[in-house]
């Protein structure tokens, strides 16, 4: 093992520190060459710097023109600069960074102290935060965000047969991705940014009126969820399937060969569930697991993982329908948005009670940001789709040993294989094998000073030690949807492969995007590895009703599968109440 890898940034001597809060929740396994190099240092970087700066939070000056220092790669890992997300704390009148740190980390050991820089106060910069901060309490639609939507949608129903393209013209294709990649995460930036805004606010208020509580309930039931809507056409298709014997049955048989099965049916319900699941795949086909990285497999290119998560949602009764939830949850906090304004009325303070109204107009940016990132999302699978036809033609060629090579290339190099392939294989060979190894590594959760250790000193997964949790302990996180719940936990690391879960089980994952996202029609709660206030976990949950705790270390090592427990979401904890019996102590 090398003591780094070959497409690692240098550290920001300006920001130095960094770190994976909310970056492991983003990309949590090593990022392929071509994807840090392609999709992020050329198209989404610079995006996230000028929607900062758009923000009014940063200037373009700032940052270095080629690799803005807001993100940075490390071990092959993806790393959020921190020292870069604090300014937010240091310039914003209306945050600190300790409460930025908070929402990042809680209470963890190894955050390093803020140390003030010269060039950290921008007081000029005050009347134009204010301004944006006065935009974002006002915003109760985005029309240009339909607009995106529009564009990335014709530019999916436009995709050409890609096998049609000679590959300097896929090449090409990839290329005009990149502006969109650009725009899309300043856009992206934009959203994310200010989601934090209403969860602080009422953070305030619930402080007033004594109710913890407040900030969570107050952001569910918000409806128009675009990371939620796949869900939506899971469950009609799911409940197609329960109503009709023929497919239960095709289903029954197992996921193994069913879309095959499904196809070749000739029965009337079969070949209209494919009529849906083909329209399903062509809107949604670009999310699933590991979503940002180019390499990954989504929903079009591996339905199966779709299929796997229809054949639990099956099982689930119609009751549980996630319209119902939602429409309960959007009833619940309306009565709870109005429960607060009247003990904010016998308070009698005006300021709070503008506050509160403020705070649930800028609520909409849970949804905008949900918008944004599907947007980005369907870019990059333009790119996707691209580069896998390049390498299904090379590797058929013999010019490479498997089509999953094309993506150890970096951008600068793909000019250059089109011009020769087959020089290139030994080469995209040796680095695959090397980039495998950097999964076995455990990051480093913070890298402080620019002090990146060598990956020779990074430990290896499987060494923690990490030993179950036995009945009766309580495992802390961040409270993220409320209520209470007790359940058997089901310990799943691979959405396509949700194994033994089953209608109200206690979902228990490393980390959750949208590829997830119907299993939260089966599960009764959530636990999740990592996560911050406005992680799709939380964001999800709260949609659908689930009691959520996230940024619970190490809960899928800890938690053995099938053991009884309790999630409480309003206070952020896990209690094992009982553990199998075959599951050592």
């Amino acid at each position: 093992m090398q003591d780094r890898w070959f497409t690692d940034y240098e550290p920001s001597e300006r920001w130095p520190h960094y770190t994976r809060a909310n970056a492991g929740e983003v990309m949590p396994s090593p990022v392929t060459p071509l994807c840090q190099k392609f999709t992020w240092d050329e198209g989404i970087i610079h995006g996230a710097a000028q929607g900062s700066c758009r923000a009014s939070l940063y200037e373009p000056h700032e940052y270095d023109p080629v690799l803005p220092e807001i993100f940075g790669f490390f071990g092959g890992h993806f790393y959020i600069n921190l020292s870069n997300v604090r300014m937010q704390g240091v310039r914003n009148p209306a945050v600190t960074v300790e409460q930025l740190d908070t929402a990042f980390f809680g209470d963890h050991p190894d955050v390093p102290p803020y140390v003030e820089h010269p060039d950290d106060a921008k007081p000029h910069l005050t009347d134009s935060i204010m301004a944006h901060l006065g935009w974002i309490m006002t915003r109760t639609d985005w029309p240009d965000l339909l607009d995106d939507r529009d564009h990335v949608n014709q530019v999916r129903n436009e995709r050409p047969d890609l096998s049609t393209l000679s590959d300097a013209e896929l090449v090409e294709r990839a290329r005009s991705t990149l502006p969109d990649l650009v725009w899309g995460f300043d856009q992206h930036y934009m959203s994310s940014s200010s989601s934090g805004v209403a969860p602080g606010i009422l953070g305030v208020i619930g402080e007033a009126i004594g109710d913890a509580t407040i900030p969570m309930r107050l952001l569910a039931g918000l409806g128009d969820v675009d990371s939620a809507a796949p869900s939506h056409a899971l469950w009609d298709m799911s409940r197609k399937i329960r109503s009709a014997p023929s497919l239960m049955a095709l289903f029954d048989a197992g996921v193994d060969g069913l879309e095959q099965r499904l196809r070749s049916s000739g029965e009337p319900a079969a070949a209209d569930l494919a009529a849906d699941f083909d329209a399903f795949l062509h809107t949604y086909g670009s999310r699933g697991p590991n979503e940002w990285e180019i390499s990954a497999e989504t929903w079009e290119t591996k339905p199966s993982l779709v299929l796997a998560m229809l054949d639990r949602v099956r099982h689930q009764d119609d009751d549980e329908s996630p319209q119902r939830r939602a429409q309960v949850r959007a009833a619940e906090r309306e009565a709870l948005a109005d429960e607060v304004r009247a003990k904010l009325a016998e308070i009698g303070n005006d300021e709070l009670s503008g506050q509160f109204e403020a705070a649930l107009v800028a609520g909409n940016f849970m949804v905008f940001r949900e918008r944004t990132k599907t947007n980005i999302i369907k870019t990059v699978h333009e790119g996707r789709m691209v580069f896998r036809e390049l390498g299904r033609r090379h590797a058929e060629a013999g010019n490479i040993d498997d089509p999953f090579h094309i993506f150890m290339l970096v951008s600068a190099e793909l000019d250059d294989f089109v011009a020769d392939p087959a020089s290139f294989g030994d080469t995209l060979a040796e680095r695959d094998g090397q980039w495998r190894q950097l999964a076995d590594l455990v990051p480093p959760f913070i890298i402080a000073d620019g002090q990146v250790p060598p990956l020779s000193d990074w430990p290896r997964r499987g060494d923690s030690g990490v030993q179950h949790a036995a009945a009766g302990d309580v495992l802390a996180g961040l409270a993220g949807s409320p209520g209470v719940y007790t359940g058997r936990a089901r310990v799943i690391t691979d959405p396509g492969d949700p194994g033994a879960l089953g209608p109200g089980d206690v979902m228990v994952a490393p980390n959750t995007d949208p590829g997830w996202t119907p299993l939260f029609m089966t599960a009764g709660a959530a636990v999740v590895n990592v996560g911050g206030q406005i992680s799709h976990a939380i964001i999800v949950s709260r949609e659908l009703g689930l009691p959520c705790v996230v940024s619970v270390e190490g809960a899928t090592e800890r938690i053995p599968d099938g053991a009884l427990v309790e999630v409480d979401g309003n206070a952020g904890q896990v209690t094992v109440l009982e553990v199998p019996v075959e599951v050592p102590q």
